[in-house]
């Protein structure tokens, strides 16, 4: 699973979310054809496509005034989970998050709690008694 979110320009909270379960090809722009609508004048009708491949999500430009990650342009690169990109110098701007890492906690998680623990044999062999505590007076 993969969201994009739009971000408030000034606060950079999420305004408008989409989220994408099982797509493997999302495309970005001002076009009503996108899967992610932008309408900003930066913004190009066909401005960025976001893929799946073996390895993770690659993202391309192809908008006229770029897409920019930690302010510099980029022609294409690879996603990294909660990386916030700028359509255009000055335009608006959206985190994407990747949903791979949480996937794989939970499939480890699934696995520990699948597994029996016998809590009761913990303590089998070491045993706590009276005379393994000493009793301290704070004045």
């Amino acid at each position: 699973m993969i969201t994009l979110a739009l971000l408030h320009p000034t606060q950079l909270v999420p305004i408008q979310r989409w989220n994408f379960e099982s797509k493997s090809l999302i495309h970005i722009g001002r076009a009503s054809d996108n899967d992610v609508i932008i309408y900003s004048a930066v913004v190009s009708r066909h401005h960025a496509e976001l893929w799946k491949n073996s390895s993770g999500w690659m993202m391309v430009n192809f908008g006229a005034n770029g897409t920019y990650v930690n302010n510099e342009p980029i022609i294409q690169t690879s996603v990294v989970d909660n990386m916030i990109i700028r359509l255009g110098i000055s335009g608006p701007k959206l985190q994407i998050q990747t949903q791979e890492l949480a996937s794989k906690f939970a499939k480890q998680i699934n696995k520990l709690s699948s597994k029996e623990i016998d809590i009761f044999n913990v303590f089998d062999n070491n045993e706590l008694t009276n005379d393994d505590f000493t009793q301290t007076d704070f004045d």
